[in-house]
């Protein structure tokens, strides 16, 4: 999007970076090699730009086991990028957080938003927990004079590499191998939107400010019963509680500890898929000016590219 609209771009990448994503853009780019925990690497690479997107981030669908590499990407490496663009006399931070950083809702009506306080919950995951302390570390910045903005995306859907994140659920989904219907329900965004979004809170977003970038609060039986329209298939029918689904990945995590392999799920992804969260975006609405298309046409975008796959 950056290099489309003319900019030039410099992008950091690990050595084991698979760049098929970046297609037909990747030699116009300004590569710097290296990692988020690599401080040379940052200050090499911030040298002399203007705004900085700091995306990177790890997710940890291992579980509990995850928490220590969390905790050092998430956390250490965004303090080091905040450290870093102050050092650097950077003009403005976008920080790419996640609505998991805003805590749970828990209900279907009462919707969190860029006002929510961090409170604990049962509900925040440890992937949540690190994201809000990843926040506090751009606040930290802002009060020393860095110039950061933060946008806080939900369930980020849309085409994209097999296998990978949720780009899963479809292809489970496709496959008829996703046996049982979750029972709860979260917000879900379409990865162009969520681009778009960050370009906006560039351009127009108010210093210290987050914006969520929420597309539509929906149940996880609609989420797959669009996914199924589009893929052209029978979507799970069967519905299972929230004890029995806990009961499974209990089972799962242990036979992954033994197989030393990660889990099909996770107690954790349990607890969420069988609750229900609920997200405003009107700030990024009426502030940014954003848009976020409705579900079906992002269904259909993943759809065709499974098609493409195949």
């Amino acid at each position: 999007m950056m290099v489309a609209a003319g900019h030039s771009v410099r992008a950091l990448r690990r050595p084991t970076s698979n760049l098929d994503l970046l297609s037909g853009i990747e030699d116009q780019l300004d590569w710097i090699e290296g990692n988020i925990l690599d401080v040379e690497a940052l200050a090499e690479g911030m040298q002399g730009i203007q705004a900085v997107f700091h995306c990177a981030a790890y997710v940890g669908f291992e579980g509990k086991s995850a928490e220590a590499k969390l905790n050092l990407i998430n956390v250490q490496g965004t303090a080091n990028v905040v450290n870093v663009a102050m050092d650097c006399n950077v003009d403005r931070v976008v920080h790419i957080s996640s609505i998991a950083a805003l805590g749970r809702s828990e209900s279907t009506t009462d919707c969190l938003d860029e006002s929510s306080e961090w409170t604990e919950s049962s509900l925040n995951t440890a992937y949540a927990i690190t994201k809000h302390q990843a926040e506090l570390e751009v606040y930290r910045g802002v009060a020393e004079g860095l110039d950061a903005v933060i946008v806080n995306p939900s369930l980020i859907m849309g085409p994209g590499r097999k296998g990978e994140n949720t780009m899963q659920i479809a292809e489970q989904v496709q496959d008829g191998k996703l046996p049982v219907l979750p029972s709860g329900g979260t917000n879900v965004v379409d990865v162009e939107d969520v681009a778009a979004g960050a370009v906006l809170a560039l351009e127009k977003g108010r210093v210290g400010e987050r914006y969520v970038l929420s597309g539509h609060n929906l149940s996880w039986a609609t989420i797959l019963q669009t996914l199924a329209d589009a893929l052209g298939v029978e979507p799970p029918r069967r519905q299972v509680s929230r004890r029995v689904l806990m009961i499974v990945a209990t089972a799962l995590e242990v036979i992954g500890t033994i197989t030393r392999k990660n889990p099909l799920l996770t107690r954790e992804t349990a607890r969420l898929s069988t609750s229900v969260s609920c997200y405003r975006n009107n700030k990024a609405l009426e502030e940014l000016g954003c848009h976020f298309r409705p579900f079906n046409e992002t269904a259909q975008r993943i759809a065709s590219s499974l098609d493409a796959h195949a």
